[in-house]
């Protein structure tokens, strides 16, 4: 009888092991959620949104065109309605998973009943259906988007390793690590830091006289103190600049086939005096989106403006005005969604937005701010152009030599004819209708200017302007320009955002690694006036910040992309700050300030090549300039959009075309190759050779000299045996080859310097070694 009964139990295990297989609770891909944990309160923003936007949404969210079943799960009030195809059916019942026809669609092994279809290459695994179970069984409680409540200061987490504390922002660092069973990383080495904060603050190296000053302190060195002269530096809004351009589609030409040039750099020029005087940020902001319309307007507040019009323009013959005009608009609102909203505005352009509750009715709003600029789809074309130095399309401003030295001192104008600058002027109203399907010539119904609601509703108290959208924008209750902002700081400083995806705030974007943390900066930032010094040197003097970048064989398996910040982040500098960073230890950079932009070393017939106007423009072909302008800081350097910068564009710079807030991350060999190849890497490499043997003609060990000037820091006995060799095997070969040494050093335009050849173009290769060094071109 017991043989029989074990029979019978290994029959019925059997039985519901296969069943177990077929209702895919223990496929393979499954193994890793089995034994994840389960949240004791399973939150809808931050558990159960993310499954329903990446599995359900594209058939039952906000785009109605795409609708199935009449069912609609973004909003609360019609997820729990009764299914319209299945009277007395419900999708979910609160508290009853067995009865919530969602629960029962998603654990089906039904190939007709599955969901999401099996046709989808979409499915949910087994922890998110348990959370799902979770969550329907507390009540199915719905929430409003995480990004759209406004943020809010929490109390500081209990820790238990408060020594390592040092400002607010550690507690919630430190508690997620705690969760983890995690320990931070120790402090990284002053020296180090001091690198880290000039590149962070300045976008250059610390020199060498800042360096000794600062480590001739030792224990008593005060990390504030440094980070105040750091950001008193001029450098300092260049750095921030550089890194606003890409937000703000900056570039010296209009685009498309024609692409001539366009006198925007005095626009760069407020950038810069803006985040060199601290500008807060709300107003940074206000100014940009309507300072034309502030009362009794200065002109610095209406060159701000330039920032809506810095968007590719047409001088094309034949285009169609209202298809452009309309091109244009359209550039603007999706900048402010992109770069200061970190909404995917443009998504909801042809129809409703298919994730974010944003309607096409609510984007054509928002449209409407935009649509009274009294600009044309074409207004001058490359041959008028040509004929003008300074040239604009209207509405522009004029700078001249007087206001230059008055108002707008702050602008490096040469004294010569008069700038004209493209800048905005609503003196054409327009009415603005929805577009249907997207199409300018297919107007649906007429909308007023107005902004989505579900965001945060236009207060009635506002002009329906671009002043007013200026102030709805940087209102302390809007629930994103601070995050944004704040998300995309710490990205600068930190590799990645809080919210990687920095771009997009809304249902398909990521979500915060540290909510608690990204929702204190933030309102912390609005309580003390948006000051954006403020805000970096808080993050600064966080121990999170200060942290060794070194990934033990622990946190790479624990935590391989860092999000739980147990470490400093090591990443590669852009194309700018590499170039910059060579400039400067070299000796060559020319620390002008502002100005209009130079033409530096570029491989011949690269704009000839992709020239498809003719010699219409003035744009045809590249001409390098001589002199300092050579080496001025890449912030300057000539942007043609449909050819950028190759020196850039290697090192993942984006065209300028549309808003950027986020470079893509590559590593290629064409990088390498520039890196050892370009004329001004060689050049740099060159001139410090040459600095060092003439400031130091009796020293017996140039290498150190270069390898301190280079990477700030002293060799350790191994690097410097290693180079050393380097530098004596390099000397063996041009002492039996003269003429080579004396080829080689001809790279680039800086005069030359009385030094042996032979010795120096041994130190040449030696430096240009270093400047390759994995190293010098990362910030860590």
């Amino acid at each position: 009888m017991k043989q029989k009964l074990s029979i019978f139990f290994i029959l019925l295990g059997l039985m519901a092991l296969v069943f177990a297989f077929q209702s895919g609770f223990f496929r393979a891909s499954d193994d890793e959620y089995v034994h994840q944990k389960m949240p004791e309160l399973v939150d809808y923003n931050f558990h159960i949104k993310p499954i329903l936007s990446d599995n359900c949404y594209t058939c039952h969210g906000p785009d109605a065109n795409k609708r199935k079943a009449g069912l609609r799960l973004d909003l609360e009030t019609n997820a729990f309605e009764e299914l319209p195809e299945n009277p007395g059916k419900y999708a979910i019942v609160k508290g009853k998973p067995n009865k919530s026809m969602l629960y029962q669609h998603v654990i089906s092994d039904d190939p007709k009943q599955v969901m999401p279809p099996s046709d989808s290459q979409l499915k949910l695994n087994f922890h998110e259906k348990k959370l799902l179970k979770k969550w329907i069984e507390q009540g199915a409680k719905f929430d409003k988007h995480w990004a759209y409540i406004p943020p809010r200061k929490a109390e500081l987490p209990k820790i238990e390793e408060t020594d390592w504390v040092q400002n607010e922002i550690d507690y919630f660092v430190l508690e997620k690590l705690e969760e983890h069973d995690l320990s931070p990383s120790k402090k990284t080495a002053n020296e180090t830091l001091i690198r880290r904060m000039s590149l962070d603050i300045t976008g250059l190296p610390p020199n060498m006289e800042q360096m000794e000053k600062y480590l001739s302190e030792g224990q008593d060195f005060v990390f504030d103190q440094a980070i105040d002269e750091f950001l008193a530096s001029p450098s300092y809004g260049e750095r921030m600049t550089q890194v606003w351009l890409d937000v703000a589609r900056y570039a010296d030409s209009h685009g498309y086939q024609d692409d001539s040039y366009r006198s925007m750099w005095p626009w760069r020029d407020w950038v810069i005096h803006a985040f060199n005087n601290n500008l807060a940020y709300d107003e940074f902001l206000i100014e940009q989106l309507a300072g034309d319309l502030l009362p009794n307007a200065s002109k610095d507040q209406i060159l701000a403006t330039g920032f809506n019009r810095n968007h590719p323009i047409t001088q094309e013959g034949g285009v169609i005005q209202e298809e452009y005009q309309s091109y244009y608009v359209v550039d603007r609102t999706n900048t402010l969604g992109k770069g200061i909203l970190g909404l995917t505005l443009e998504c909801a352009k042809c129809h409703d937005h298919k994730y974010d509750a944003l309607s096409q009715r609510e984007y054509f709003e928002m449209y409407s701010f935009f649509n009274n600029v009294a600009e044309k789809g074409l207004q001058m074309d490359a041959v008028q152009a040509a004929n003008q130095k300074y040239f604009a399309d209207a509405p522009f401003m004029v700078i001249t030599d007087e206001e230059a030295n008055g108002v707008l001192s702050f602008i490096n104008k040469k004294k010569e004819e008069d700038v004209k600058v493209m800048v905005m002027n609503d003196s054409m109203p327009r009415e603005t209708f929805v577009f249907n399907r997207g199409e300018y010539y297919d107007l649906g119904e007429k909308v007023l200017p107005d902004t989505p609601k579900d965001i945060f509703p236009f207060s009635e108290d506002l002009p329906k302007n671009r002043l007013g959208l200026a102030k709805w924008v940087t209102d302390t209750d809007n629930p994103l320009t601070a995050r944004v902002f704040v998300n995309r700081l710490w990205g600068m400083l930190f590799g990645k955002g809080l919210v990687v995806t920095s771009e997009d705030f809304g249902v398909q974007g990521s979500l915060p690694t540290h909510p608690q943390l990204l929702d204190w900066l933030s309102r912390d930032f609005m309580d003390h006036g948006w000051d954006i010094k403020y805000l970096l040197k808080k993050i600064m003097l966080s121990a999170t910040y200060q942290q060794s970048s070194i990934a033990t064989d622990e946190l790479k398996k624990a935590d391989p992309e860092n999000l739980l910040l147990a470490r400093a982040e090591r990443f590669r500098m852009s194309g700018e700050m590499i170039r910059d960073y060579m400039l400067a230890t070299s000796g060559l950079l020319n620390a002008e300030l502002g100005g209009p932009s130079v033409k530096p070393y570029q491989p011949a017939g690269l704009w000839e090549e992709t020239n498809a106007g003719g010699n219409r423009g003035t744009l045809t072909s590249y001409v390098e300039d001589e002199g300092e302008s050579l080496y001025r800081r890449s912030l300057y350097t000539f942007w043609k959009r449909t050819m950028p910068p190759a020196s850039m564009s290697i090192f993942d710079a984006p065209t300028r075309d549309l808003c950027e807030v986020r470079r893509q991350k590559t590593n290629t060999p064409l990088q390498a190759l520039a890196l050892q190849n370009d004329v001004q890497m060689l050049e740099a490499a060159r001139v410090l050779a040459q600095k060092t043997l003439a400031e130091n003609a009796g020293s017996k060990n140039p290498v150190t000299s270069i390898f301190q000037r280079i990477l700030i820091r002293e060799p350790n006995k191994e690097e410097l045996a290693v180079l050393e060799s380097y530098f004596e095997d390099a000397l063996d070969l041009f002492s039996n080859k003269k003429g080579d040494a004396e080829k080689l050093l001809t790279q680039g335009k800086y005069k030359q310097i009385d030094t042996d050849p032979v010795r120096t173009a041994a130190l040449m290769l030696t430096a240009q070694v270093i400047y390759n060094l994995d190293e010098t071109i990362t910030k860590e």
